[in-house]
């Protein structure tokens, strides 16, 4: 988006009123595949019915399908692969897009356009992964891993911030792993301290996702519990609890040695939300292996936790492991951990009932516009739940301002909120560039 507009083109989101049509897909599971295969076989009558001259399908399903795209959906102009981005202006000025093997990975001077609200935005810090988890295809498609370089991000950093960014979510196949391929020893918490000192106007928040447990350590912790900027917050996905589906993933530990962790974090960073996501139904699961699992959620009692049906990938190692289960047993477990995890989530939330806290106001809900949400710290943006306001003292409640509230309910996952009179900051400027 960045590049298009860089080079003087329009963005739209009416496909009907494009020149051009972008598809940027993914094909890390089954019905990611299935839906961006429906996204362009449905944005393809825009040639006809629309003024659309150009097709271009992007990302990761081109990496993995790329000569089959081309051969069966006549339609397409133009394939790039997840290496490819800086092709896009060619591709959609229907010149030719050249096919790139060096691993690509941006930095603070390439163009931007956030496509996120804007009070709140991700930086890559690093790209690729060098896991070797059964289950996944990620480091297929997206090469090995490799980092940003600090500076990069911090400069990026501080240019969103000082255009009213509130909130900066650090993403990366593995956030924990940042640094290592440049030399450096605990990259991730030197990088954290290095953000958590930007100067800003106002309060902000800086998040890190997807933390590998093994790369969990001693300053890491101590870090993100100095500083007030830096969110107590840790997505931690562990997959499974039982040693033996672990050792079948390649990803090694047990439930016991888990707890033993989640014990550290919580002691070492007081008040901290854990977030972690789950897989069941992996081959060779057995019953006592998902009641090892249940038993574990029961006990870790996370704050948040996403569920996943296994899905058989072709080119995964996993795909020719035996012990494969059925869709409806795999569809019931995950049913029963997510019932599990509820009953935790609505206890854990009751907990928070009178007391007050800062909250992210992200602006009216996407049901009603005369209900306003917004976010806890715990509460990473599009994953979690979100607070509702239903009420303020004072001024008026406006899109990126960090304020006081109280809690006065709460249900399965979201809670309801008062905003408090004082405590807050100012909202963002009425008027802010998009380009970071």
């Amino acid at each position: 988006m960045g590049l298009l507009r860089a080079a003087g083109h329009q963005l739209t989101s009416d496909p009907a009123a494009a020149d051009a049509i972008v598809v940027n897909t993914c094909s890390f599971i089954g019905p990611a595949q299935q839906e961006s295969v429906d996204a362009i076989l449905d944005l393809a009558r825009f040639k006809k019915e629309g003024s659309a001259r150009r097709l271009i399908v992007a990302g990761c399903l081109v990496e993995r399908f790329r000569d089959e795209i081309q051969a069966q959906v006549p339609e397409v102009d133009a394939v790039m692969g997840t290496n490819e981005v800086e092709e896009i202006v060619a591709a959609c000025e229907g010149r030719r897009v050249e096919r790139r093997k060096q691993p690509y990975l941006y930095h603070e001077m390439t163009p931007r356009v956030l496509a996120s609200p804007r009070h709140y935005a991700y930086i890559k810090i690093a790209e690729g992964c060098d896991h070797p988890c059964a289950f996944c295809i990620i480091p297929q498609f997206r090469g090995a891993f490799r980092s940003r370089r600090p500076d990069s991000i911090v400069a990026e950093a501080a240019g969103l911030l000082s255009q009213g960014v509130r909130e900066v979510n650090l993403v990366g196949q593995d956030t924990t792993s940042y640094g290592e391929d440049l030399g450096f020893k605990d990259g991730l918490a030197r990088l954290l301290e290095k953000l958590a000192v930007i100067e800003t106007p106002e309060k902000k928040w800086i998040r890190f996702l997807y933390a590998y447990p093994n790369r969990i350590n001693a300053r890491l912790l101590d870090t993100l519990a100095a500083h007030d900027s830096l969110v107590k917050y840790i997505d931690m996905p562990l997959q499974h609890a039982s040693a033996a589906v672990l050792k079948r993933m390649k990803r090694g530990s047990s439930d016991e040695l888990f707890l033993k962790l989640i014990e550290r974090i919580r002691r070492s960073v007081p008040g901290v939300t854990l977030r972690t996501s789950m897989i069941v139904g992996f081959p060779g699961e057995t019953d006592a292996d998902f009641e090892q699992l249940c038993e574990f959620v029961r006990e870790a009692r996370f704050d948040h936790l996403g569920v996943f049906c296994y899905s058989d990938e072709e080119s995964s190692r996993s795909f020719h492991l035996d012990g494969k289960l059925g869709p409806r047993v795999i569809y019931n477990r995950k049913r029963r951990l997510m019932s599990i995890q509820r009953k935790i989530s609505r206890a854990n939330l009751r907990r928070k009932i009178a007391s007050e806290t800062e909250v992210l106001v992200e602006g009216p809900g996407k049901e009603s516009d005369l209900l306003w949400e917004a976010r806890l710290s715990g509460q990473a943006p599009e994953i979690d739940g979100v607070c509702y306001i239903t009420d303020f003292e004072g001024a008026a409640p406006r899109s990126g301002q960090i304020r006081r509230a109280r809690i006065t309910e709460t249900h399965d996952y979201d809670l309801v909120v008062t905003l408090l009179q004082g405590g807050g900051d100012r909202s963002l400027p009425p008027v802010l560039g998009s380009a970071a």
